[in-house]
């Protein structure tokens, strides 16, 4: 579902009046967050996805990854977590559940996290992920509604693993792309939010099922801000370019399209496939963050210091009215 369909939809319930319940879902933020007292808030997120490989122990490490991610997202850190799994026990042997348990397990624990249990139900198609829980102080959280004019935006992962998989699944990605893909969605954005941490970050989400242009949107929504985006900088997954080229897509883009272009102007040069990049549904993307221009530059060499080879700034705030998002 659209984040606009889904807003709509959660309009007509009744208005929280709890005054601890610091981010709600008014504005499609990444997880809630509830104060419980004056250091300490909890954040609170669930997030599963199908397998994007065949592999069990990396679609727990990517349905994982991709579930912890929201609690770097709001700036906090993960400690709790439970999986939840749909698995067809009458068409899959048990290894392979115990695969898919085994690889979220190692994520879990790189995040420094603990396992406290979970849920499985029967399914015709596996499905995977988690409910985490983590904290952060009250007055230390990133929201999505944050982004100040003249911000800049710094994303640390590259674009375009939906239409990858896609591929995949038809024998036309090389196996070099695909493992380059693979090696970096497996990823926790832990190292990158502890390093940003220590700016002073306006605004943050991760890039997600509503691909770049989506989440972008949903910022500058509920920024009241303009988001320009230099595509030329936005970093892309080897060969998912070619793919869109080729004509393969995803489930997804359309969707996405849908909910986002109305509210987006694209540059008369860009073509097609670079659109359609932007649309892209990402599992365990990057995150995009929104910092003043002075501390960009630092950011992102602190990032790429530490092994995020990909963060880069590719875009800017500022106030307009003619769109919310502009690709340039």
């Amino acid at each position: 579902m659209s984040p606009v369909g889904l807003e709509a939809l959660l309009s007509g319930l009744p208005v929280q009046r709890d005054p601890n319940l610091i981010v709600g879902f008014e504005t499609s933020d990444d997880a809630g967050v509830y104060r419980l007292n004056k250091e300490t808030a909890l954040i609170t997120t669930a997030d599963f996805i199908t397998p994007p490989v065949d592999d069990p122990i990396l679609f727990g490490q990517i349905a994982a990854a991709n579930a912890l991610s929201d609690v770097y997202a709001m700036g906090g850190t993960p400690i709790t977590c439970l999986n939840l799994a749909a698995f067809p026990s009458n068409k899959l042997p048990p290894e392979v559940l115990a695969g898919i348990i085994e690889g979220a397990f190692s994520k879990i624990l790189e995040a420094g996290a603990v396992l406290a249990g979970g849920h499985t139900i029967e399914d015709d198609e596996p499905k995977f992920g988690l409910s985490v829980n983590g904290i952060v102080h009250p007055e230390k959280i990133w929201a999505n509604s944050g982004v100040k004019p003249e911000d800049v935006l710094i994303l640390t992962k590259p674009i375009g693993s939906g239409v990858l998989f896609n591929a995949n699944l038809k024998k036309r990605v090389t196996e070099q792309a695909l493992s380059a893909c693979l090696e970096i969605i497996t990823q926790l954005n832990k190292k990158a939010a502890e390093i940003l941490q220590s700016f002073d970050i306006h605004a943050a989400t991760d890039v997600t099922g509503f691909g770049l242009a989506g989440h972008a949107l949903e910022m500058a929504r509920g920024s009241g801000v303009q988001l320009e985006i230099d595509f030329k900088l936005v970093p892309i997954f080897e060969e998912s370019m070619k793919m869109y080229n080729q004509g393969i897509s995803t489930g997804m883009n359309a969707a996405n399209r849908k909910s986002s272009e109305p509210d987006m102007i694209f540059p008369s040069d860009l073509t097609q496939s670079g659109q359609e990049l932007c649309f892209d549904p990402q599992t365990s993307g990057g995150l995009l963050v929104a910092l003043s221009v002075d501390q960009a530059e630092q950011a992102v060499s602190r990032l790429r210091d530490t092994g995020i080879s990909h963060a880069t700034v590719i875009g800017r705030a500022v106030t307009g009215n003619d769109s919310l998002l502009k690709i340039t």
